[in-house]
């Protein structure tokens, strides 16, 4: 996965800079140094420090990166989490790649956090979902882990996930799961199996047929979700899925599933104000 984010570091890059930043190269000398300062304009958790420093010393080893605030940290504004010294020129070059990842991150980790205070004293956990910006997935959802949220799978290829298209075109639900089972014993794949349902008929299906790690209700009310756990009995983790909101989701979390996943998470954030000034 490291491989990923040099690649998206790589990207950005080329995508910002291209043949050269013309207007820093035109009225900064190359041998002139400097420091600027990472500040934060508004209340919420930090997020992406790490990568931060990758993405300066990626550009220019020998930039000097000192971290005063790390990931996971409450910050509000006037804080200063990081200073950075070294050419100007790979200061300003390096600026907005930094800062739209670390507004994005912190963003994510702001609203998990508030996700996860939410429910507080119940036993579940929030996830997050694929519904991720293209090529930072890997950012956003390490931004969901600093909120106190729980990744779901990372994509396509780390966990199975039998949703409604699945089990129609399967031609049904056992036929979906013992397809599954099938397929991982064939190819040496060790995945934990997880099945959507949409009503509890489909449920009763999947507790007759068995075969599955967990369980996802997809669009129940809350009233159908405890019905559901009820009939699941602790024999496989259980999940929420579907048109939860923040106002909503301690209803769910009442019924004791153990995850509700929340696509807002990364799909409907907004990004954490903070700027990178010359001090």
């Amino acid at each position: 996965m490291d491989q990923l984010i040099d690649r998206l570091i790589d990207l950005a890059f080329a995508e910002d800079i291209g043949d050269g930043d013309h207007t820093t190269l035109s009225c900064i000398p190359a041998d002139a140094m400097g420091k600027s300062k990472l500040l934060i304009k508004g209340d919420g958790i930090l997020a992406g420090v790490e990568i931060a420093k990758e993405i300066f010393h990626r550009f220019d080893p020998e930039l000097k990166v000192t971290v005063l605030i790390g990931d996971g940290s409450e910050v509000k504004p006037g804080d200063i989490a990081m200073l950075v010294e070294g050419r100007i020129q790979s200061l300003l070059q390096t600026e907005r790649l930094m800062l739209n990842v670390m507004q994005r991150m912190s963003g994510i980790a702001t609203m998990t956090h508030r996700y996860v205070e939410r429910l507080k004293g119940t036993k579940t956990r929030v996830l997050d979902t694929r519904k991720t910006t293209p090529g930072m997935r890997m950012l956003e959802k390490e931004a969901v882990k600093i909120g106190g949220g729980v990744n779901h799978r990372i994509g396509l290829f780390d966990m199975i996930l039998l949703k409604d298209n699945h089990v129609d075109f399967a031609g049904g639900i056992a036929n979906a799961i013992n397809r599954a089972k099938e397929y991982c014993k064939a190819k040496g794949k060790d995945l934990k199996i997880e099945i959507e349902v949409r009503n509890l008929d489909e449920l009763k299906q999947v507790l007759d047929n068995g075969g599955v790690d967990r369980i996802m209700f997809d669009n129940f009310t809350p009233e159908q979700t405890r019905k559901a756990v009820e009939m699941v009995g602790g024999r496989y983790e259980t999940e929420s899925s579907g048109g939860i909101t923040f106002d909503t989701i301690r209803d769910y979390a009442e019924c004791g599933v153990d995850f509700i996943s929340v696509g807002a998470l990364t799909h409907s954030v907004k990004c954490l104000d903070m700027s990178f000034k010359a001090c």
